[in-house]
């Protein structure tokens, strides 16, 4: 099924019911004509879905939020033009129970309610739908509801598990709809058992449409998963999960496997080209896009790019001259989120990454020597294009694409004793392009080396794409200790400084995120992320 570029909303109504311990929790989209009438025919499941991948682009920006803004690769504070970065707190890792960085669970209770009642309807309802259509709409939503679970439990570990809709099946008092935490190891079960269920309704389809959850995300989400499951052990009150090594990546090995024998994606010629508005028709590396359009929504690149009336004319760009405005942003960009100095100019001037990823500017030049100093950059992934002389924020958000199918392969193959180089090496091919000499090929080292060198390159290939923070996690030393707590994978808060480790040994609790306290006011089944209460001295 083809998704139109323009997603009804006209159709998308929301009802709202506050409940306690969980979200505001968004009910069923009703047809205009009135709720009753909803579920009557094919086009009416087809909104729906179009309404739920609405709501996965409305959850863009959760990428960066949870899944980088903590990797240890971005200026707090104030930026270079002393605009207020957002998140400080969260990049500073100072996560306290009074201070959770993000609330009511990143809203994805709200999103998996609508799944949910999507789910309940198309399996039990909808006689007009064949069996091949009933298939092929669950298949998707099985995939997206592994998907915002997965990102729960990334962030929170063991959470509350909601697979029914109680408001609409009639329990409405408070206490039913209180939502106690599962286990760590029974939420990531739920989400391999909700994958499976995607791929069993999915069966060998090769039907894709990179705008639409299918097959291949599933695939995609599945070696992320099965990754997260062999490589990363989650702490929990009730029943941890246990890393469980090379059982799991060998599935993981399979998923990626599958992809790339499908032949349909490749790395795009040049490494501009990935975020380019105009390729975005042609964007061959794409896996999963989440649509934007001037037209009917845009998303947030002015944060990541300089204030024109601050820098044009006063900032000075690499070679020393005056600023222009060069990005032809007029009145629009201001700088909320900044990456470290230390971490920009560890990219090679050779690596073409270096200046499709940031623009970088000085705010001083010394009048005797020249050297420049002041060192701030914009993030250029998100520009969009000029329309009549105005900046508009609108390319596509590339949720899933081929080039992170390649440095998966060379962290599974790693970690199951198997050669690795040529994976790096086919991304490291590509950014250099015509400066790719045999001195930049990667050999294949022990496995902590490895490991250090598929981290740097996903650094350098996945910045503002909501990335590091995961990577870190995952991702080890050669004792099977987190790249986190290792210096090693660190970047200076100065160019040239000492490096620290993300967290300190001391702060395992803080791989999870607290929930805030006006949650478990509401909702008294609900517990505190495993940790906290201990490191702040706080009574069970």
């Amino acid at each position: 099924m083809k998704i139109m570029k323009k997603f009804a909303y006209c159709a998308i109504g929301v009802l709202l019911f506050s409940l306690c311990g969980c979200d505001t929790l968004d009910l069923a989209p009703e047809d205009y004509n009135g709720a009753g009438n909803y579920w009557q025919n094919a086009g009416q499941v087809s909104t729906f879905m179009n309404g739920l991948h609405v709501h996965l682009r409305g959850d863009y920006s959760s990428q960066v939020v949870l899944g980088e803004l903590r990797g240890g690769t971005m200026c707090n504070g104030t930026s270079s033009i002393n605009t207020s970065l957002d998140y400080s707190s969260v990049i500073r890792n100072d996560l306290r129970t009074t201070s959770t960085g993000v609330g009511n669970w990143n809203g994805y209770y709200a999103r998996i309610l609508q799944v949910n009642h999507f789910i309940e309807e198309v399996e039990n309802n909808c006689p007009f739908l064949s069996d091949t259509e009933r298939k092929g709409y669950l298949a998707k939503v099985y995939g997206m509801r592994a998907y915002y679970y997965f990102m729960l439990y990334r962030t929170y570990g063991g959470v509350p598990l909601e697979d029914k809709i109680k408001v609409l099946n009639g329990t409405v008092d408070a206490p039913s709809l209180y939502l106690e935490r599962s286990s760590a190891e029974d939420i990531l079960q739920f989400i391999k058992d909700d994958i499976k269920r995607s791929e069993d309704a999915f069966g060998d389809t090769e039907e894709f449409d990179k705008y639409h959850w299918s097959r291949y995300a599933t695939l995609f989400l599945k070696a992320q998963v099965y990754m997260w499951s062999a490589k990363v052990s989650t702490n929990d009150d009730k029943k941890a999960h246990i890393a469980t090594g090379e059982a799991d990546l060998l599935i993981a090995e399979k998923a990626l496997n599958d992809i790339i024998i499908s032949t349909k994606f490749d790395l795009m010629d040049n490494y501009a080209d990935v975020f380019d508005y105009k390729k975005k028709a042609s964007n061959i590396e794409s896996i999963l896009s989440l649509y934007f359009d001037h037209t009917e929504t845009t998303h947030w690149g002015a944060n990541f790019v300089y204030t024109p009336s601050i820098v044009v004319g006063s900032y000075y760009d690499k070679q020393g001259e005056l600023m222009k405005d060069v990005l032809g942003l007029g009145t629009t960009g201001i700088v909320r989120y900044e990456w470290k100095e230390s971490f920009v100019k560890s990219f090679d001037e050779t690596d073409t990454r270096r200046a499709a990823t940031f623009l970088e500017y000085y705010k001083e030049k010394d009048k005797e020597s020249n050297e420049l100093k002041g060192f701030g950059s914009s993030m250029l992934k998100l520009l969009g294009h000029i329309e009549e002389g105005r900046r508009v924020f609108d390319n596509d958000i590339v949720l899933m694409r081929y080039a992170d199918v390649l440095l998966m392969m060379a962290e599974v193959a790693n970690g199951l004793h198997k050669p690795c180089a040529s994976y790096i090496n086919e991304i490291r091919e590509r950014a250099y392009g015509d400066n790719f000499a045999e001195d930049l090929k990667y050999t294949d080292g022990t496995y902590a080396e490895n490991e250090l060198a598929i981290l740097k390159e996903r650094d350098k290939e996945f910045v503002g794409e909501g990335k590091r923070w995961f990577d870190v996690v995952r991702m080890h030393d050669g004792n099977q200790k987190p790249l986190v707590f290792s210096a090693d994978a660190a970047y200076p808060d100065e160019l040239g400084g000492a490096r620290s480790s993300v967290l300190k040994s001391s702060e395992q609790y803080k791989l999870l995120w607290p929930i805030e306290v006006g949650l478990m006011t509401d909702d008294p089944k609900l517990k505190q992320t495993w940790g906290y209460n201990l490191a702040e001295g706080i009574e069970d």
